[in-house]
């Protein structure tokens, strides 16, 4: 059996003699070596959605790949894609970064200068980690992006178009289909996923910021279960804690919930921070609301544009929801679509505020009546997102088109913006 072997190495001197050396493996077959970590993540994310069988068995991470540093690379490939065994490559190949390296999920850790015998015998091992792993998983078209369930963001355009309470719906609707829940508010200093279900908790996702192993009794202590069903990980009530909450925090609390629930909602609020960017980055899908007034749609591509030069999500991967909408309205979702070359789900959300005023001002959004335009629309939007277990008949299944193509570090791409 072959061994398909896939290197990410940024250095061109570097790539030219792993590829000479790959060559020279037996029964190996390598490709040619990505630049970047973009670049690997999106070639992964490509393959794992059409079967496992496509994936390479060994993945080579050279120790000055960028954007994203080495190690974290390594951690989202093996939390992102499990039947893959990881190799760093370094010039520091000494117990502390080998244990760091161990503790990312890498399955070797080859030193520099590169020597033959030691790249065979890392390769053939961790070859021989991925197809035990594959053997155990079974093989199939399903192929899981991570381990665990499914990250679903929600964002805004910007304040007011209905982020949260279509966060909040979209996660009921999933639970009340069946599906292990989890709603998470990442409006870091306005959060109202709390305000919006009548829940009073004093834990939050801050109290899980500074944690380096995010065990399943940490996690439940800060996780509040609703009699709605549903998990919640909720915002500060102080909004000036959410600066503790970074782009670090951000992805190994998702890392932790995608362990434990089937779907994981994430109310990412409207303004752009380290934390929420990492959140629409790792999603699996990403949406975004906004109503159909010039303001909004502008707001929307303002917004949409901001993640791609942030490398954080293409726009071709962002679904837009249009909220308020009416067949009067001059700005219809199809014009919405172009303006922002999104993707525009077939089902708008019609404008009746009347039908929620009475459960928003009672802060309990789970009791809206079923008879409620608003939310069978909502509910039909999430089936057509594929977040229930059985969708509608009417509803397509989830698109490959919609799996995001993971980039890395939004916050440190921020920041370079900000000095440029």
């Amino acid at each position: 059996m072959s061994t398909r072997i896939l290197p990410a190495v940024g250095d061109p001197d570097v790539a030219r003699l792993i590829t000479t050396l790959l060559g020279r493996l037996p029964a190996a077959e390598p490709a040619g070596p990505l630049p970047d970590s973009t670049a690997l993540l999106d070639t992964l994310a490509r393959l794992a959605a059409e079967s496992v069988d496509e994936l390479p068995e060994v993945v080579l991470v050279h120790e000055r790949i960028g954007p994203l540093p080495a190690l974290e690379l390594v951690r989202e490939v093996a939390l992102r894609f499990p039947a893959v065994g990881v190799v760093l490559l370094s010039s520091d190949a000494g117990p502390a970064l080998f244990s760091a390296a161990m503790d990312c999920g890498a399955r070797g850790l080859i030193g520099l200068p590169l020597s033959y015998e030691e790249l065979a015998a890392r390769v053939q091992a961790a070859s021989q980690w991925s197809v035990g792993v594959r053997r155990h998983l079974g093989r199939g078209p399903e192929v899981p992006a991570g381990p665990g369930g499914r990250v679903v963001t929600v964002a805004g355009a910007k304040g007011g178009v209905g982020t949260t309470f279509t966060a909040v719906q979209f996660a009921l609707a999933a639970a009340a289909s069946g599906r292990r829940t989890a709603l998470v508010d990442l409006d870091l200093q306005a959060g109202d996923v709390g305000s919006y279900l009548d829940v009073q908790f004093r834990r939050s996702i801050a109290d899980l910021a500074g944690i380096q192993d995010i065990s399943p009794r940490v996690l439940q202590d800060a996780v509040y279960d609703d009699r709605t069903g549903l998990a919640l990980l909720l915002a500060p009530g102080d909004g000036e804690r959410g600066e503790e909450v970074d782009e670090r925090a951000a992805r190994q609390v998702i890392a932790a919930l995608r362990a434990h629930y089937e779907l994981v909602v994430i109310d990412c609020g409207t303004q752009v921070t380290g934390a929420n960017a990492a959140a629409v980055e790792v999603a699996e899908v990403a949406v975004l609301v906004t109503t159909p007034d010039v303001v909004a749609v502008r707001a929307a591509k303002r917004l949409v544009r901001m993640w791609e030069r942030l490398q954080v999500r293409k726009a071709e991967d962002t679904v837009v929801v249009v909220n308020r909408w009416s067949k009067h309205t001059e700005i219809q979702p199809a014009l919405i679509e172009r303006i922002t070359k999104t993707r525009v789900t077939r089902t708008p959300v019609p404008a009746a505020f009347k039908e929620l005023q009475a459960v928003v001002d009672a802060g309990r959004v789970q009791d809206l009546d079923n008879r409620s335009t608003v939310k069978q629309a909502l509910w039909k939007v999430a089936g057509e997102l594929g977040l229930l277990t059985a969708p509608t008949t009417h509803s397509p299944p989830p698109s490959a088109e919609l799996a995001v193509r993971a980039a890395a570090g939004p916050l440190a791409r921020l920041r370079r913006g900000r000095e440029g």
